[in-house]
C-alpha cells in the first residue's frame, strides 16, 4: 500500500467551510458545552443506566459496544496522531502498518457495531425503555452508529475490496493540522468521499457529546478499585424483600421520568 499521489490542490469556500470553520465549531462547542454542563446540570451527568428496567439485551451489548469503542479510539488516535514518518522510524513498514490496523480495526469495528446494534434494538424493541428514550438519545443513537458505519464502510470499500488507500497522507496531516493551529483543508479535500464524511459525522458527534449521556466518559469509576466490599445480607422474610425490590424500582422509574420531562423541557 502506497501513498495517495493526488497533488493538494489549493481550496475554495466549501472546503474552507467544511474542512476549517466546521472542524473548530464543534470543538468550540465540544468544549464550551462541557463546561456548561458541567456547571448547570450536574445532576444529569450520567449515562442514564437503565439496567433494572431490562438486562437482557445489556448484558451483552454494553460490553461488546464499549471494548469495541476502546479499541477503535485507540486506533484512531495511533493513526490520526502519529505520523507515517514516526511509524517507519521504529521498523514498521507502511504495508505492515495498513495490515495490522486493518485487522486489528475491522474485529473492534465489528465488535462495536455489534454492540450498538444490541443498545439500538434494546431501545427500540423493549417498551420501558422506549418510553423513557431522551431526546438527547435519539440525537445521539443515529449520528453514532453513522459515524462508526461510514469508518467500517471508508475501510471495507478502500483497504479491504480496494487496492487500499494510505488516509495517513491526508486525512491525518488535515487532523493534526486543526491542533497546530496550521489548517489543512487541501489535505482532505481529495480524500474519498466515505473518509470525508466519516470526518463530518465525526465533528458533529464531538458537537453534540457534551449534551448526551456521553460526558460519562469523563468520570471513570477509579474510585471503585479501592473502595471497600458491600456486604448483602439474605432478609429473613421473602415478602419485605420482594417489596424492598419494587419500591426502588418505582423510585428509579419516576427519577428516570422526571429526567425525561426535565430533558424535553
Amino acid at each position: 500500500m502506497t501513498a495517495s499521489s493526488t497533488p493538494l490542490t489549493a481550496t475554495d469556500g466549501t472546503d474552507l467551510l467544511l474542512w476549517v470553520a466546521l472542524p473548530y465549531i464543534c470543538l468550540a462547542v465540544f468544549v464550551v458545552g462541557h463546561v456548561w454542563r458541567y456547571r448547570k446540570h450536574q445532576f444529569g451527568w450520567t449515562s442514564r443506566t437503565s439496567q433494572l428496567l431490562e438486562h437482557r439485551w445489556l448484558r451483552w451489548g454494553s460490553p461488546l459496544f464499549h471494548l469495541g469503542a476502546f479499541a477503535v479510539i485507540a486506533g484512531h488516535v495511533v493513526g490520526l496522531a502519529v505520523p507515517g514518518s514516526w511509524t517507519a522510524a521504529v521498523g514498521i513498514s507502511e504495508h505492515t502498518y495498513h495490515t495490522v490496523a486493518v485487522a486489528l480495526g475491522s474485529v473492534a469495528g465489528a465488535a462495536m457495531v455489534g454492540g450498538l446494534g444490541m443498545l439500538s434494538a434494546r431501545r427500540l424493541l423493549a417498551p420501558r425503555i422506549r418510553t423513557r428514550t431522551s431526546s438527547s438519545d435519539k440525537l445521539l443513537f443515529p449520528l453514532l452508529a453513522a459515524t462508526v458505519l461510514l469508518g467500517i464502510a471508508a475501510t471495507v470499500v478502500h483497504n479491504i475490496a480496494g487496492g487500499g488507500y494510505d488516509y495517513r497522507a491526508t486525512v491525518s496531516v488535515w487532523f493534526r493540522g486543526l491542533f497546530l493551529l496550521r489548517p489543512r483543508p487541501d489535505a482532505v479535500s481529495g480524500a474519498p468521499l466515505l473518509f470525508q464524511l466519516h470526518a463530518l459525522t465525526a465533528c458533529l458527534l464531538f458537537a453534540a457529546w457534551p449534551f448526551t449521556r456521553l460526558v460519562h466518559v469523563w468520570s471513570a469509576p477509579v474510585g471503585y478499585l479501592r473502595r471497600p466490599y458491600l456486604v448483602y445480607r439474605r432478609t429473613t422474610d421473602p415478602t419485605a424483600y420482594r417489596r424492598n425490590v419494587a419500591a426502588r424500582t418505582r423510585r428509579f422509574s419516576e427519577q428516570c421520568e422526571r429526567e425525561v420531562h426535565h430533558e424535553r423541557a
